[in-house]
């Protein structure tokens, strides 16, 4: 479980997109074993998954969710909504708890509905919760960095104000914490699609 709180994931919404940012460092007990590993997959053009958790669980599962999402599309000709992919994986999560095997696998999925372009945000957890929120975390940064959130996010700020809220929050948590994270990768969704922003994470931050 130590894992889990290690890596970082947070999420935010705003009028027309979903932030999703995730730590770089890839680690096992008080080692760093990669500096630049990527905690997402983009499930179909406007879904993206970040998650956290034992290193097997979570590349099996999600690769697992990641294939059969794209072979929906494949056969129906078109793609799930956020919400739908988020029931779905809630669902396998379910059934993994109940198995012999479970997944140790914590989630965050965010999209934008191409139907009704309005962005949207899920919290899972690996015993199969799942919660509709405007912002969420896992790892250390849900203690350091909800009330950050809380705070500033409004429901209809833009993308700009959503990467503000967003240094507000890596800032923190390089002040508080004694582990070096390596960094966030950021990715945001929106109605083109989902991308990868230049996240600049090197600058040094003062002390409280």
């Amino acid at each position: 479980m130590l894992t889990f709180r290690r890596e970082n994931l947070i999420g935010i919404t705003g009028k027309d997109f979903t932030i999703i940012a995730a730590s770089k460092a890839a680690m096992r007990g008080a080692t760093i074993l990669k500096a630049t590993d990527d905690k997402t997959r983009q499930l179909n053009k406007h879904t993206l998954m970040a998650f956290s958790g034992e290193a097997g669980d979570t590349v099996q599962f999600a690769e697992y969710i990641e294939a059969n999402v794209q072979l929906y599309s494949m056969r129906n000709d078109g793609d799930l909504s956020p919400s739908a992919v988020a029931n779905f994986v809630r669902q396998e999560l379910a059934n993994s708890l109940r198995s012999r095997k479970p997944y140790t696998v914590n989630l965050l999925l965010g999209g934008l509905d191409p139907i009704t372009a309005r962005p949207s945000l899920y919290w899972l957890d690996y015993l199969a919760a799942l919660a509709k929120v405007p912002y969420a975390a896992h790892g250390y940064a849900q203690y350091y960095c909800l009330s950050i959130l809380d705070k500033h996010h409004q429901p209809n700020i833009g993308l700009d104000e959503g990467l503000r809220i967003l240094r507000l929050c890596t800032d923190e948590l390089k002040r508080r914490l004694p582990i070096d994270f390596k960094g966030m990768l950021v990715k945001v969704v929106t109605a083109d699609g989902v991308r990868e922003l230049e996240y600049e994470d090197d600058k040094p931050v003062k002390s409280a």
